[in-house]
Formats: structure tokens, C-alpha cells, sequence
């Protein structure tokens, strides 16, 4: 949360109630950082928080008083509930187009239409610019957005804005548009900034994992573990994106701070991206 451009997302957790034999749904929450797409400060990083409810109070409690910045999520009312209740610019919402993307496909699937199909066409055109730009700096973005990215936006809300005005309102390609158009500002803000993507992926990839675990061991057996299931994929899935394999960093990681060889003054050291640069040959790094 030190950093100004945080992704946060949240997945059901069943959890086992004590003395029943039911579970109850609480929620692993998501908070990802990663700068590389535009040679920024932010390592590849995700902390999983357990928390028993999906409210404005749950998100609030976790980003506390500290974090400014850029948040960029979904189109969870809970987000926008945490910006009015926070001071004016403390935090803006960076939504994600990938979800308005998915309901015209869903809408294309169901019912074939022809100005779905347009409309994702238009998406991709955008996307194709993003693919071509990752990796540049906040001000090489900028500009490519600014120059084609606009442009091609301001042409898709022209369209949406027309579709809307010819076709039934309670129609699925209707409820898509007006989906989209009410996140525009948010779904827009990667034009303005550098730094912010089009869409919330990085943090929806590292929600595949709590998926899969989720399939695998149904339930946490309490609230404290789902607590203790946070904190060990946070640090496990950390591993992964950091091209890390987790047990040999967990090993000497442990081995470290048992023996004293690592101090507590020095544990940031012991931090992936940090353990990982210590151990690349100096050629490997200059590289890098």
C-alpha cells in the first residue's frame, strides 16, 4: 500500500462453523502490485487477506488510513461505497475493461449479435495498442494512448451511447451498454495515466490459485485458517510471480531467520524480488 497503483479483488472462502457440520461463505481478498509494464518501482506482488465479510467496512479496514492512490478493480459497489466515505482525490477507481468486455462476449454467445461482435472489435483494437506499448515507460504509454487509444474510446462511447438510444431497454446488449457507460470515467483513467492498465488481470490471475485450492480442499477448517491460508499464499504465490520456486525460498528463508543469520532489522532483505536480485549473477543483473 506504500506504492500509488494497487489492484484488489475478492473470491469466496467457505469456511467450516465450529461445532457444525455446514460451512459459511467469508471472503480471501486480494491486493496485487506490479510496475513492470511500465519499468516502474512495484515488484510482481499479492497479499491475500481473510476477512469474514465482502462490505465497504471489510476493504476500508484493510487499506486503512495510509494508502493514496490509484485502486483498480471491478465494478463492486463496495469500492465505490470506500471513495465517497474517504476524503476528496485520496483515492481514485481505476475500473477494469476486461469485465465490460466480458458481458458484450456473454451477450454475443446467447443472442449473436451483429453490434456485440462491433463493439468487440472495437475492444480489441484498444487491446492491440496495450499489447504493443507493455513494457514502455508511464510517459511512452501516455503518449500512444493519448494519440490512438482516445480516439478509438471516444468512437466506442459515440457508438454505445447510440445503440442504446435504438434498441429495447431490457435487452442484454442494453444492460451491457449501460454497464460500461456508468464506469466510463473509471474505465477511461488508463488515457490519463501512465501507470494504470485497462484492465484488472493482474490481480484476477492471482485469484486462479484460491479457485483451484478452492476446488481441491472445499472449506477452511476455521476462521484462523483461513487466516493462515491467506498469509502462506500470499507468500507462495508471491514465489510464482517472481519466477521463484517457493520451496527452496521458504527453506533458506526459515533456515535464515531461525539460525539468526538474518537479523530483524534486516528481514526486508528477505523479501522475494530482494532474495532473488541477491542471488543473480552481476552480469544477470546489469542485464535486467
Amino acid at each position: 500500500h506504500s506504492f500509488q497503483h494497487v489492484f484488489c479483488d475478492e473470491t469466496p472462502l467457505p469456511v467450516l462453523e465450529k461445532g457444525r457440520r455446514r460451512t459459511r461463505k467469508c471472503q480471501l481478498w486480494a491486493h496485487a502490485v506490479d510496475d513492470g509494464p511500465w519499468q516502474g518501482p512495484a515488484p510482481p506482488a499479492v497479499a491475500y487477506v481473510f476477512s469474514t465479510g465482502r462490505d465497504t467496512e471489510a476493504i476500508a479496514t484493510q487499506l486503512g488510513d495510509d494508502f493514496t492512490g490509484i485502486l483498480q478493480v471491478d465494478g463492486y459497489g463496495a469500492y465505490k461505497a470506500l471513495v465517497k466515505r474517504t476524503r476528496r482525490g485520496k483515492i481514485r477507481l481505476a475500473f477494469c475493461l476486461a469485465h465490460a468486455r466480458r458481458k458484450f462476449v456473454a451477450v454475443h454467445k446467447t443472442t449473436q449479435s451483429t453490434a456485440a461482435a462491433e463493439i468487440l472489435v472495437e475492444i480489441a483494437a484498444i487491446y492491440a495498442i496495450e499489447k504493443r506499448i507493455r513494457g514502455g515507460t508511464a510517459d511512452q504509454r501516455l503518449a500512444v494512448r493519448q494519440a490512438e487509444s482516445k480516439p478509438l474510446m471516444a468512437a466506442l462511447k459515440r457508438r454505445l451511447t447510440e445503440l442504446l438510444a435504438e434498441i429495447s431497454v431490457k435487452s442484454t446488449l442494453a444492460a451491457a451498454i449501460r454497464y460500461t457507460l456508468r464506469h466510463w470515467d473509471g474505465l477511461t483513467l488508463f488515457l490519463e495515466d501512465g501507470r494504470v492498465e485497462a484492465d484488472s488481470n493482474t490481480v484476477e490471475r492471482s485469484m486462479r490459485i484460491i479457485g483451484q485450492g478452492r476446488h481441491s480442499s472445499l472449506f477452511a477448517g476455521s476462521e484462523r485458517g483461513g487466516r493462515t491460508w491467506a498469509i502462506l499464499t500470499s507468500l507462495l504465490n508471491t514465489c510464482r510471480l517472481n519466477d521463484v520456486d517457493p520451496l527452496t525460498w521458504l527453506t533458506d528463508v526459515l533456515e535464515r531467520i531461525v539460525s539468526g543469520r538474518t537479523k530483524s532489522h534486516q528481514l526486508h532483505e528477505l523479501l522475494v524480488w530482494n532474495w532473488k536480485a541477491a542471488r543473480m549473477p552481476q552480469s544477470l543483473q546489469e542485464a535486467a
